[in-house]
């Protein structure tokens, strides 16, 4: 029998580059997944734009129409449950999940993060690495849970910070490489490599270093 294409679901607050590279992969014939719904916290946002011209179910939903960020997250875990999704993709979701709502996806909730984590977790993480004195850089992709960015690391793509740099630059350089990764891993999921028993696994072993991206794709 063939296998059915893992489900996808994608939540994200912004214009949505993450998800245009997503997009963009599965068009390729590069990621074999089926995306099942783009959902957001603001209407306007530019990934709903982005769904809807590649025919992904999107939902919009107002935290303002809640009466607390639980019920918001309840609410909006349940329309991605019924969605059918066998994984969710934070890409750019601008929110902090709250953790009785998360608990029911952690081992299948993944989320791209523009640094090396553990290092800046949180906002403003270009012009953080930049007042460091950072030698290097970079963006994560990492398993979600209850703790924010906390989640194991998965995977992470590494760029040198260079003389010219301020935080629009270094951001913009960044950007090409987080739209590698993020499909990159996805695939490891969507294939079986990756998968979650408590911890990361990859190809059944236990990942205790995140992969890395090169050229030629993640390698240990």
């Amino acid at each position: 029998m063939p296998v059915m294409p893992a489900k996808v679901a994608v939540l994200a607050s912004g214009r949505g580059s993450n998800l245009a590279a997503l997009l963009e992969a599965r068009a390729r014939g590069e990621l074999p997944v089926e995306f099942v719904l783009v959902g957001s916290d603001k209407a306007g946002a530019g990934a709903l734009r982005l769904a809807e011209a590649a025919n992904v179910p999107t939902l919009a939903l107002d935290p303002r129409s809640y009466p607390d960020r639980r019920a918001f997250d309840l609410d909006l875990f349940r329309r991605i449950a019924a969605s059918g999704a066998d994984w969710l993709v934070l890409a750019g979701f601008m929110r902090i999940l709250d953790g009785e709502a998360l608990k029911p996806w952690v081992g299948r909730i993944i989320n791209i993060h523009p640094s090396l984590l553990p290092k800046y977790r949180g906002l403003h993480t270009h012009r953080r690495a930049l007042e460091a004195g950072d030698a290097e850089h970079g963006a994560s992709v990492h398993f979600v849970t209850a703790e924010l960015d906390g989640g194991p690391v998965i995977a992470q793509a590494c760029l040198a910070i260079e003389a010219g740099d301020d935080e629009e630059r270094l951001a913009q350089r960044l950007l090409p490489l987080e739209h590698r990764l993020l499909p990159a891993v996805l695939n490891l999921l969507a294939a079986g490599r990756l998968q979650w028993d408590g911890a990361p696994r990859f190809d059944g072993q236990p990942l205790s270093t995140p992969l890395r991206l090169g050229d030629d794709g993640l390698v240990p």
